[in-house]
């Protein structure tokens, strides 16, 4: 674990506690107190950021272990913002909806700042990955 300056580690710890405030704030609430049934795509953004949240806390106090996280929210924001939210502003059809999802996801810029990415490569690029057989006898 000492191959992440402490610096690196309490970024991480800022990103992390940086998601559970945010989400706490914007998304708990309609969690915790919702009057109407969602409608099934709602349900499900709401459930998956819920459960982000939920995985960041666990990151304040394991912020490597839970890297997975990080890199996951990194790359879909990412893939949306090329794939969708892009080809919309270059091609001027770009709506309110897509604005505000684009705006919101424009906070991923801060990712690729905290995550260290030798430890990445080191952990999960060049390591050798888990067998997929019992060993031999």
């Amino acid at each position: 674990m000492n191959d992440v300056s402490l610096l690196r580690l309490y970024l991480l710890r800022a990103m992390y506690l940086l998601v559970v405030v945010g989400l706490g704030i914007v998304i708990w609430p309609g969690i915790l107190s919702h009057a109407q049934p969602w409608e099934l795509k709602q349900g499900v953004v709401m459930c998956m950021l819920g459960a982000f949240s939920l995985l960041c806390a666990l990151g304040l106090r394991y912020p490597l272990l839970m890297l997975p996280v990080l890199l996951w929210e990194l790359a879909w924001k990412a893939m949306w913002l090329l794939i969708v939210a892009l080809p919309a502003w270059r091609s001027g059809t770009m709506d309110a909806g897509i604005m505000a999802t684009a705006i919101d996801c424009a906070l991923v810029v801060l990712v690729p700042m905290v995550i260290p990415w030798g430890y990445v490569m080191r952990h999960y690029v060049r390591r050798d990955g888990d067998r997929w057989k019992n060993a031999a006898a």
